[in-house]
């Protein structure tokens, strides 16, 4: 039966009936089974309705089948809304329930730490109700909503090392296609409702692309669906089945799709896996209040009655202490803040909405340097003050955009959220500043502290494919303590210079050393009390003193 069917099927030995409900609504029946993909029920039948041949009946017309389903229908007869969020989710479950090797370990991996799920409830909870309804809107399965937990475990700023933002982490190249706007003041793939109506979209491209199949979907979501295809003809060409679980994809693709339907199953059935889920109402939590403007978020917050924190927690697009003056025009605040919000907003000044400071312009001063000391964009300020070009001229006035309340207050600004991250302590490391250079990277960053590229990058709230800036501060945790000390070369102590202690790996020589660090080898000798003709042994550890604003230096 195709789980799209608006009706249920039912079979009694040679009866077939045919019930009016959804597939999701015959899952709540209490007398209902699954059987591969036959949906078969006792529905208590008298003798004398086994028939044979088997013929169809409605059982609207022909039995009264409300009798076996009275707690699913209110006063009217008609079905109930659930009243939990989990619930509403099992009801529109479409995706087929399977026993497989490779869900298996993943629904153990929930028994083990029965306690990821509430921490997942918690932080979904805003949310769901807004995106189940979205879901069952474009009549998808339900269980894309488990999508989020994958991904993200519902982390509206989760970013990963591949460069993936929000909750449905998406690629910036592939947020762009789908319309998430990225920018200064602004990440699309943050803001849960642009991205939520992006994510199904994509889904739902996929699943048409691939015959409605959201195994296949699922798994092009991850690898891209020119991997899944390019898999899908290799297979055919072989002899193969094309099927999701018949296919050679990347290792993580080969893990997602049952990472999805293990949770499927947990949520189907958690007692039968040990696993408690967290009550969530069935209630919408949020509501969007449409803008016509910018506006700063702490004035927002003030307005609303709402901690900064969760401001930011329900509007993540906004990287900055205001909303985009380009749009979306929109805060997403709880449902029972909007009125009184709504209220606040129309009897404040729309001029009041930001406070505007009145620059001079001073000789030497250009459009970036000015941007760059107020925190804001050039467009920005050309918008403003209608300018046409970078040109300004000595002596006249820029209005410009300004916070009104201190940096640190507006916590969930980009700035303030790589602060925290990088001020994380990191075991019993010690914590280096180091100031990016000209024509460094991650990797020679890396190379010269003796930390993995990775490692560094998280450690800075980035990805290692993320643009380093001249001048730009990156925390480094050192295991080694001398390597955060400043020692001096032979011409005196230097700000630029820092102790590197290197260890030797397999095919390393002194001159190689020398060469990647941009140093002698007399200078490797001298500082380690090696002689000429010693041999370097795999895994032994070098002090190395390199100037850091030398590029070369470690690459």
């Amino acid at each position: 039966m195709s789980s799209a069917s608006p009706l249920c099927r039912f079979r009694r030995i040679g009866l077939v009936v045919t019930l009016p409900l959804t597939l999701g609504a015959c899952a709540s029946l209490p007398f209902f089974e699954r059987e591969d993909s036959d949906v078969v029920a006792d529905i208590g039948l008298e003798p004398a309705l086994e028939l044979d041949p088997p013929v169809e009946l409605d059982l609207t017309t022909h039995i009264d089948w409300r009798d076996h389903a009275r707690h699913l229908l209110d006063e009217d007869g008609e079905l109930k809304a659930p009243e939990d969020v989990w619930e509403r989710m099992r009801r529109g479950f479409a995706m087929e329930s399977r026993e497989n090797n490779r869900i298996d370990p993943q629904i153990r991996w929930h028994q083990r730490y029965p306690g990821y799920m509430d921490r997942v409830a918690t932080r979904a909870e805003p949310f769901l109700t807004y995106i189940l309804d979205e879901i069952e809107a474009r009549g998808m399965p339900t269980e894309m909503a488990l999508v989020p937990i994958v991904e993200s475990a519902y982390d509206p700023f989760a970013y990963s090392h591949g460069r993936a933002a929000g909750m449905w982490q998406f690629i910036p190249s592939t947020g762009r296609h789908f319309g998430l706007k990225q920018n200064w003041w602004y990440d699309g793939r943050r803001d849960f409702i642009a991205a939520t109506d992006a994510a199904l979209t994509y889904l739902e491209s996929l699943a048409n692309r691939f015959g409605g199949d959201y195994e296949l979907a699922l798994a092009a979501y991850n690898a891209g669906g020119g991997n899944v295809s390019r898999a899908m003809r290799t297979a055919r060409q072989r002899g193969q089945d094309t099927d999701y679980w018949s296919l050679r994809l990347p290792r993580e693709t080969m893990h997602y799709v049952p990472k999805v339907l293990a949770l499927r199953e947990i949520i189907a059935h958690p007692e039968e896996y040990g696993v408690s889920l967290r009550p969530i109402d069935n209630e919408p939590r949020i509501a969007v209040v449409e803008l016509d403007g910018q506006i700063d978020l702490a004035l927002a917050a003030r307005l609303a009655d709402m901690d900064i924190d969760e401001v930011y927690r329900l509007n993540a697009g906004f990287n900055r202490w205001a909303t985009d003056p380009d749009g979306p025009h929109r805060l997403v605040v709880p449902i029972d803040r909007k009125e009184a919000f709504e209220q606040a907003l129309a009897e404040l000044d729309p001029g009041d909405r930001i406070r505007w400071v009145r620059h001079r312009i001073e000789s030497g001063e250009s459009l970036n340097r000015i941007a760059r000391n107020y925190n804001t964009t050039v467009e920005l300020l050309q918008d403003v003050n209608e300018l046409r070009s970078h040109v300004i001229r000595a002596g006249d006035h820029l209005l410009v955009p300004q916070p009104m309340a201190d940096a640190a207050s507006y916590s969930g600004t980009v700035s303030q959220r790589i602060a925290r991250i990088q001020s994380t302590q990191r075991g019993n490391r010690e914590r280096v500043n180091h100031s990016v250079q000209p024509g460094e990277s991650f990797w020679s960053i890396a190379q010269r502290y003796g930390v993995g590229v990775r490692q560094l990058a998280q450690w800075n709230g980035m990805a290692p494919g993320d643009t380093l800036r001249a001048g730009q501060t990156l925390t480094v945790w050192v295991s080694d303590a001398s390597v955060a000390q400043l020692s001096p070369m032979r011409g005196g102590p230097s700000d630029r210079e820092r102790r590197v202690n290197y260890q030797v790996r397999s095919g390393d020589s002194l001159a190689r050393i020398a060469s990647r660090f941009g140093v002698t080898v007399s200078d490797l000798l001298r500082w380690n009390s090696l002689n000429a003709d010693d041999y370097l042994q795999p895994g032994q550890r070098l002090t190395i003193i390199v100037d850091v604003t030398n590029s070369h230096a470690g690459s």
